[in-house]
């Protein structure tokens, strides 16, 4: 079974002129399918030939198979974070927003500091618990939380290939459009019920 690369939910001109064709051309069309192709050349004859992506990246010991598996799952898992009409959190998940942060400003710049702050290459994610609650966690190079207990609602990927393109080394600015212009909340919403 060959791992093929997701198609986009939107056109690539989506986000224009904030992120352009030619960043998602460089982002998903050549990093992304690089985590695909390096997949398909190291699962055949391994243990992990004829798992889908999930299975592998909860077998997998870190590593090659790991990595491009996690990366190919937390890069489709954002291209769905992002949507290019602005939406806001409404209903259970608003409320559970409130209920851990007290607003959503106030979530927003706990989210940004996360973001802005989590150091060199990586994810950072809105997870529901198992409790139900919610938090804020970062993870590195092509961690994700679908190793653990956590289920992740929302990510931006603040490797710097997301955004140097459009907005060269600016995090905060790229974590800024993505809570205000990009983060798909509607997405989040089917998450977290």
């Amino acid at each position: 079974m060959a791992f093929t690369l997701p198609p986009l939910p939107y056109e690539q001109t989506a986000f224009e002129p904030t992120i352009t064709k030619e960043a998602f051309e460089f982002h998903y069309g050549k990093h992304h399918q690089a985590y695909v192709t390096n997949l398909n050349n190291l699962v055949p004859g391994t243990e992990y030939e004829g798992l889908d992506l999930e299975a592998i990246i909860k077998k997998a010991p870190a590593g090659g198979v790991f990595n491009n598996a996690a990366q190919i799952w937390n890069h489709t898992f954002f291209w769905n974070s992002l949507s290019p009409t602005a939406t806001a959190p409404s209903g259970a998940l608003a409320a559970a927003i409130d209920a851990k942060w007290g607003s959503f400003d106030a979530f927003k710049e706990a989210f940004t500091k996360s973001a802005v702050g989590n150091f060199g290459s990586g994810w950072t994610w809105l997870v529901k618990k198992a409790d139900g609650s919610l938090d804020i966690v970062n993870t590195s190079n092509a961690g994700t939380p679908i190793t653990g207990t956590d289920i992740p609602l929302l990510t931006i990927d603040v490797w710097e290939h997301a955004y140097y393109i459009n907005y060269r080394n600016a995090r905060p600015k790229f974590v800024e459009d993505f809570l205000t212009k990009f983060a798909n909340w509607e997405f989040a919403a089917k998450n977290f019920g």
